[in-house]
């Protein structure tokens, strides 16, 4: 499969890091920013490798040659005037693979490439991007998916906006060539276009049809669009935090309960307007992200099952959480949730969900859903949440139970006041790797 790396940015907000080469040559301690990218391809046989430079594109050719000493083959494509995002491609269309990769230059990643691709192959997409939650959503366009994966909303930075998912292009990509051709007819292309806008022109258009999927993963994609954000990745590669955040390791996890652990208890809640989040949630949130854990929500909402709240005003629900969480730099990797009920006689409730299912916690089936989605060691987890069936859930999981109220839980549960409280004791023995 070919693999086309697009590093012609300048990258003017890193300028002070290092104005005297381009972008994804900038080091990080020892090697620049495109070394780590191949290192990690090479590890999934990705080995065929297009760079198309720009700004100080020889840097890059000069460095790298031929890419034998790198254990792979590398061409280049130099643009003499910006292409856009995409306009490099539809020159190098036939030296492309039917599918192929398209990154970002300037983004350091630890990436199972082989999920990705199994992902891509099963949908039977015309492209797959890669997204995830990140802790400034609010300066990045936002994808929304179906249950399936499959694209139906796409929000770029100028769009109005409301509650909305935090999900990202991470800036890989695995295209198909049908997708350029389509694009070539379309506009009645006869030689390759000038600028062309990847995500306004092709991507994004393309939703419509169907074709265009969204692979959801937590995995270290990070960005260096900036000299915090520089500094943030030059830590997480010492620390080892990028490596081990590859899915194809066992991953840790707190798994949070949401009402009356993140939010507060109005209640049931049964539209948008009515979540408020605790004080100090969203500082925990934070920094369990920064830990290298993952931050996914595990809650039972009986208010589908009773007909209190449709599927609709739950996803406004989460959406609400998502974002406010993202306003102030904390994410969730992902919500799971129970719709179902066992008890009938509810006015206006819905047979369908009225069933004793798996998922219900203190059951712990949510939990164990999570574990095969992202690779979880459920023993070297947390389970937290105000309930005493968040304890016995996560008991019967395997997980590590933490209750938060004012109340002891008793036999030897770890107790306390709030979310916040915990962290700031987590904070100081936990940690990943």
């Amino acid at each position: 499969m070919t693999v086309v790396i697009m590093a012609g940015g300048k990258g003017k907000r890193i300028a002070e890091i290092a104005g005297d080469v381009p972008k994804p040559m900038i080091l990080l301690w020892d090697k620049p920013i495109i070394e780590y990218q191949i290192d990690c391809l090479k590890r999934y046989g990705l080995t065929d490798i297009i760079i198309v430079t720009g700004y100080l594109g020889s840097i890059i050719s000069n460095y790298f040659q031929d890419g034998g000493n790198f254990g792979c083959t590398i061409r280049y494509f130099h643009e003499e005037e910006p292409l856009g995002t995409a306009g490099a491609l539809f020159h190098l269309l036939p030296s492309l693979s039917e599918n192929f990769l398209l990154l970002n230059g300037d983004i350091v990643f630890d990436f199972d490439f082989g999920r990705f691709a199994k992902f891509h192959r099963e949908k039977n997409a015309a492209a797959t991007i890669a997204v995830h939650p990140n802790s400034h959503p609010f300066d990045s366009a936002l994808i929304t998916p179906d249950p399936s994966g499959r694209i139906i909303a796409w929000l770029n930075k100028e769009d109005p906006r409301r509650s909305c998912k935090n999900l990202v292009n991470s800036g890989i990509h695995l295209l198909t060539r049908e997708l350029l051709d389509l694009y070539l007819m379309k506009n009645n292309f006869s030689t390759p276009p000038g600028k062309v806008d990847l995500d306004r022109e092709i991507l994004k258009p393309l939703a419509a049809s169907g074709r265009i999927y969204a692979y959801k993963t937590p995995e270290y994609i990070k960005d260096m669009g900036t000299p915090e954000r520089y500094a943030e990745v030059k830590c997480d590669i010492r620390t080892g935090l990028v490596k081990t955040k590859n899915l194809s390791l066992p991953q840790k996890a707190v798994f949070l309960d949401r009402d009356g652990t993140l939010n507060k208890v109005n209640g049931f809640i049964k539209k948008a307007e009515d979540l408020e989040l605790l004080p100090g949630a969203a500082e925990a949130v934070r920094g369990v992200n920064k830990s290298g854990y993952l931050a996914i929500v595990i809650t039972n909402q009986p208010v589908i099952a009773r007909g209190e709240a449709s599927m609709e005003d739950l996803e406004d629900i989460h959406n609400k959480l998502e974002t406010d969480l993202g306003m102030l730099g904390a994410y969730l990797d992902d919500i799971f949730f129970c719709p179902h009920h066992p008890d009938k006689g509810f006015p206006g409730e819905r047979p369908e969900y009225k069933i004793d299912c798996e998922c219900r916690k203190p059951k712990p089936g949510l939990l164990f859903q999570a574990a095969e989605k992202y690779h979880i060691d459920l023993s070297q987890s947390y389970m937290i949440g105000d309930d005493r069936k968040d304890v016995e859930a996560a008991m019967a999981a395997g997980c590590r139970p933490v209750f938060i109220s004012p109340v002891p839980y008793g036999g030897g549960v770890p107790n306390y006041k709030s979310l916040l409280e915990w962290y700031r004791d987590f904070d100081a023995r936990d940690s990943v790797p």
